[in-house]
């Protein structure tokens, strides 16, 4: 692969914080080894989804395991500015420009600075999302992309704001709702979870995210969402 990029504010995480990720990890391993292409979701903006499904990429990626990170956020993602990913070239294609017939799939797959990790990022903001990833060129790139990696994460935007996730939802193998902790409520999250099954995708479990600990820091648990009622 010839395009690159470096991540160049890569949070390094206490102990805690990165056996929550390596858990979070295996609990997914143990939903079934023909699971590739997961999804995550959220209920609102600013719950942590896009810090979870990059540490969880990452653990992956640290496990040895084959890993693309696909940035499906084409309306506010955060990923670049947060990680401050910098491209080799200086020129970074992204999702939407492949979507929109502007680039191919090899302009849009960068290898990054963490062995096994790749990711595509979302490029510019499109006036028109929805639209776009429920196309076939969509699904045509997650195919591709599940014949080459052992596992596919998909970043999209809150489900309770917009409806891009339940777009995406078929392309995927099962979903993972991230929640913030004291700050989602439950008629929230069940409506997202609703618009989730009528998209007939397989919901593998949730996230609570931002579960202060004794010393103040956060830490990420995942539960089956067969144990929330």
């Amino acid at each position: 692969m010839a395009n690159q990029i470096i991540f160049n504010n890569l949070e390094e995480l206490d102990y805690g914080q990165r056996e929550a990720f390596n858990s979070l990890r295996t609990n997914l391993q143990f939903c079934g080894a023909d699971l590739k292409v997961l999804l995550f979701t959220s209920c609102a903006p600013n719950e942590g989804k896009s810090t979870v499904t990059f540490q969880l990429a990452r653990s992956m990626a640290e496990n040895n395991k084959k890993v693309v990170l696909v940035d499906a956020d084409l309306r506010k993602s955060v990923m670049l500015g947060r990680y401050k990913a910098q491209a080799a070239d200086k020129k970074v294609g992204g999702l939407s420009h492949y979507l929109s017939k502007q680039a191919q799939i090899s302009d849009i797959l960068f290898a990054t600075n963490i062995p096994n990790f790749d990711v595509i990022l979302t490029g510019p903001l499109s006036p028109n999302p929805t639209e776009l990833l429920g196309g076939p060129l969509f699904s045509e790139l997650i195919e591709r992309l599940r014949e080459s990696y052992d596992m596919v994460i998909i970043d999209s935007p809150p489900l309770a704001s917009v409806i891009d996730a339940a777009v995406m939802a078929p392309c995927c193998d099962g979903a993972v709702l991230v929640i913030e902790s004291n700050a989602t409520s439950h008629r929230m999250a069940v409506n997202v979870k609703k618009q989730l099954e009528m998209a007939n995708c397989k919901i593998l479990g949730a996230v609570l995210n931002k579960v202060k600990r004794d010393n103040s820091r956060y830490y990420y648990k995942y539960k089956h969402y067969g144990e929330y009622k």
